[in-house]
């Protein structure tokens, strides 16, 4: 244990001493000095912060110091009925207030008391339960900035994990501020009680026990209570005043002192009128002169020397943004952060600018928020945060979609009108302006508001422009969710399930595999569209399999095999059946023989006139799947599955290839079309 933890323990201890026994007076003076020093310091630092958090022991602090402060009226209460002394500072506290006058002294220190427990401890108490409450209130909308800062790119996830934090802490702050500014209440009334037991109970000490009389008993302890009462007044006076200084510190550019000197003089003029108030003041009134004319004569010249001071020491405003830019691209390192790609960006013309703008009702942000909450539940991926911007180059409708800086997809909203889909039927009963559906490619029309009624009752889906986008931007992450999982972001996920899956998390990585062949497995895996959510069965399948090769594909493919329920249950209907398109024995020949072992791994390699065919088969009965409004799985063996994928997924990327060991015993498989050739 440091040694600053053991004198913080030990001083605890002291305290609860201070209250059962009885102590030297000696020692009390030597206490005392060090609780009006206590408080002094606390005052000075709480003047010298520029926001609460800095001090954010405060309120822990506060009720030691006034434990502290107890035990010292305690242990002076038992010494002065008992002895008639409490050391040498109670004495010359009660001799110099008192100056020889009992009554004045003693009301000096009544008007301290009223001071004190009328005007700030009522006060600071007040402002504690405005702060606490108005803080508490704040929380959500300051969480919600939080997260539209951070979904437009202004902030990184550490930042807006430090303001979360930052947030989080002030609520604790004040709800204890709250709580601690009773002590100070309770301290005040307790004070008042012990100086009041101090006097009466002293006189009768004195009188019955000392054999004075009522006049020398009076005198005596009259002196000491009072000296008594003010060595205790004095520090929580000034801690009580902390407290309110505290309360009330809004977060700031400086401390206490320049914030009132640099405000305070931040008008020079009003010194003059001031200056020139108080020498009227002096001359139209019986003041003496000699003292309104040099006061007049002070505010004056320090009204002149401050406009004579430059401008910039008293504009503490922050620089405008145009400056921060222009220094920023002076610096050395702005050249460096060019280089930096985002993840995933959003682009849009100025015409689309209502759909990020909450000014104008726009909710883009929010339902960002929502689509990385939705993918991270069905891909188990963290989507990176999304950047948000204006393009002038662009159409002012026209927006894209950008991933690692390159162009995946674009689009065109109209905000004005509805986007309707057509139920499947051709017709021109609705009116509109003919487009493309942009997530599946579907024939579609924008239409008014006024028509979207109608379209409604013909069958057509109706949608607004913000769901177009947002359908559009989910499918465009979902398709390329590979690309965005890297080994920085697989590291993060293997960090995560190690906190569940130590023993685990040891047995695949970094022996047998590495983060890159973990990276690797997972990537082909969301390829396919295949949640990697279940990382525990995914990473049980690595350890078993791992030791054995590390050929990723392999990997991949008994990985896929231990998901077989999630694969079942992603592609099966409703009624629990599974309709398929399986391949002929003669294709899955030709596509096994046509597999090259080489020790760089695995491929395949056919004639392509036969490849050519194969493609022609698959599309005839993909598109009769279609026609049949069924969607379309192909079905083949395992040795086989990945060599097909392979072969289709340039010409049919969003079809998937299971194996035979990828499906549960108890689904039902109904197939719709065989794959041949001639």
């Amino acid at each position: 244990m440091k040694a600053r933890d053991l004198s913080v323990l030990l001083s605890v201890i002291l305290i609860v001493a201070m209250l059962i026994v009885p102590l030297p007076t000696w020692l009390l003076s030597v206490l005392i000095i060090i609780n009006i020093s206590l408080a002094l310091l606390v005052l000075l630092i709480s003047m010298n912060m520029k926001e609460a958090l800095e001090f954010s022991v405060f309120p822990s602090l506060l009720l030691l110091l006034t434990l502290f402060r107890l035990g010292l009226n305690v242990s002076t209460t038992r010494s002065i009925l008992s002895h008639g002394e409490a050391g040498g500072v109670v004495e010359t506290f009660g001799t110099f207030v008192v100056g020889g006058n009992l009554i004045v002294g003693m009301v000096i220190f009544i008007i301290l008391v009223i001071i004190q427990f009328i005007v700030i401890t009522k006060g600071a108490e007040r402002v504690s339960e405005v702060a606490a409450r108005f803080t508490l209130d704040a929380m959500p909308g300051k969480q919600m900035s939080i997260d539209a800062d951070l979904n437009a790119g202004m902030i990184s996830e550490a930042q807006a994990r430090e303001r979360r934090e930052k947030v989080s802490r002030e609520a604790d702050f004040y709800g204890a501020m709250d709580g601690a500014t009773k002590f100070v209440k309770g301290d005040a009334i307790a004070g008042i009680i012990m100086v009041i037991i101090n006097l009466i109970v002293g006189i009768v000490v004195g009188m019955m026990q000392q054999d004075l009389s009522f006049g020398e008993s009076a005198a005596r302890y009259s002196l000491l209570t009072v000296g008594d009462g003010i060595v205790s007044q004095v520090p929580a006076l000034l801690i009580t005043t902390a407290t309110g200084i505290v309360v009330t510190r809004a977060a700031s550019n400086g401390n206490l002192g320049e914030e009132i000197t640099g405000q305070l003089l931040r008008y020079p003029a009003m010194l003059y009128i001031a200056g020139g108030t108080i020498f009227l003041l002096g001359i139209a009134t019986p003041i003496n002169d000699i003292l309104t004319i040099p006061i007049a004569a002070g505010l004056a010249f320090g009204g002149y020397m401050i406009s004579r001071s430059p401008k910039e020491e008293l504009d503490d405003s922050p620089p405008s943004e145009e400056e921060s830019e222009a220094e920023e691209l002076k610096s050395p390192e702005s050249v460096v952060n060019l280089l930096t790609v985002d993840p995933i960006e959003f682009e849009f013309g100025y015409g689309l600018i209502p759909l990020a703008d909450t000014n104008q009702g726009g909710d883009l942000l929010d339902r960002i928020v929502m689509i990385r909450r939705q993918l991270a539940l069905e891909l188990g991926l963290v989507i990176p945060v999304v950047r948000i911007r204006d393009n002038i180059q662009l159409q002012p409708n026209e927006y894209r979609m950008k991933i690692k800086g390159s162009e995946v997809a674009g689009g065109e909203l109209l905000l004005d009108h509805y986007l309707a889909m057509s139920p499947g039927e051709e017709d021109d009963m609705v009116e509109g302006i003919d487009t493309i559906e942009p997530s599946f490619g579907l024939p579609a029309k924008w239409i008014t508001e006024d028509a979207k009624e109608q379209a409604e009752i013909f069958g057509y889906t109706v949608v607004d422009p913000p769901s177009v986008v947002s359908t559009h931007l989910t499918e465009i992450i979902k398709k390329h969710a590979y690309e965005l999982l890297g080994r920085q972001e697989t590291q993060q996920l293997i960090d995560h399930l190690k906190e569940s899956y130590p023993i685990l998390i040891d047995e695949v990585t970094p022996n047998p595999l590495s983060v890159g062949e973990v990276q690797k497995v997972l990537a082909k895996l969301l390829k396919e569209n295949l949640s990697i959510r279940n990382l525990p069965i995914i990473f049980e399948t690595l350890a078993d399999f791992g030791k054995m090769t590390s050929d990723t594909d392999l990997l991949t493919e008994y990985v896929r095999q231990a998901l077989a329920r999630q694969i079942t249950m992603q592609f099966a209907d409703d009624s629990g059946s599974l309709n398929v398109i399986t391949l002929s024995g003669r294709i899955e020949k030709i596509i096994a023989d046509g597999v090259q072992q080489t020790e760089h791994g695995n491929y395949l390699s056919i004639d392509p006139n036969e490849s050519q065919r194969i493609l022609e088969a698959t599309a005839q009965q993909v598109e009769q799947a279609s026609f049949m409004q069924q969607s379309p799985v192909i079905l083949c063996s395992p040795a086989i599955r990945m060599y097909v994928r392979q072969l289709l997924e340039r010409y049919f990327p969003q079809i998937p290839v299971l194996s035979y060991n990828e499906l549960e015993p108890s689904v039902e498989v109904q197939s719709t079309g065989v794959v041949t050739i001639e």
